[in-house]
């Protein structure tokens, strides 16, 4: 009866901490899985964005299945994810806004003037102080995407196309950064 006990509670004690597992990386508690509008998403992958070997934030992608194909999680018009959890206390508001402006002119080789409305909206999240600790989410919905600072919605924008060149910002051919990308594609 006490085996039986046993295994009963271990077969339990599993099946929650399985439940809440999480990943950490730089410090940070990634959740293994997230639900955003009734759609259950997956950590595919999480790494660290650094510049001059200092630790910037911890960049995450949440998808509906894993997938290490960084074309079609860019082209996806699913529910996704990309977490950014600023680890730095160096890093600005204005440096933030200078780094996005560099990621959408290399994820779209230059061609960003179709989307400049769409650029201002998404750079003008980020005028707002930033402290270690805090944590952006970007969410792929069927309305646009969403931003979102420590919880708290900044706003939404429309568009497939501005969708394509955000995403491209971590996962393009001409990625912020390459190591960020193979970790944030699970490899």
């Amino acid at each position: 009866m006490r085996k039986q006990v046993l295994v009963m509670f271990l077969a339990a004690f599993s099946l929650v901490t399985s439940v809440n597992a999480q990943k950490i990386v730089a410090g940070v508690k990634l959740d293994n899985s997230i639900t955003v509008e009734g759609q259950s998403l997956t950590l595919n992958g999480a790494g660290i964005r650094e510049k001059m070997w200092i630790d910037l934030y911890v960049g995450s992608l949440y998808l509906p299945k894993k997938s290490s194909n960084a074309s079609e999680i860019i082209n996806s018009k699913d529910f996704a994810i990309i977490k950014l959890d600023i680890v730095s206390g160096l890093i600005t508001s204005e440096k933030m806004i200078n780094a996005v402006n560099e990621g959408f002119e290399k994820a779209t080789n230059g061609k960003t003037a179709s989307l400049k409305i769409k650029i201002d909206q998404f750079k003008s999240y980020f005028k707002e102080e930033f402290s270690k600790g805090d944590s952006f989410s970007i969410i792929n919905t069927p309305n646009g995407v969403a931003v979102y600072k420590n919880g708290t919605k900044k706003g939404t924008i429309e568009g497939y196309d501005f969708k394509v060149a955000l995403f491209g910002i971590w996962l393009s051919n001409s990625p912020a950064d390459k190591d960020l990308k193979a970790a944030m594609l699970g490899k």
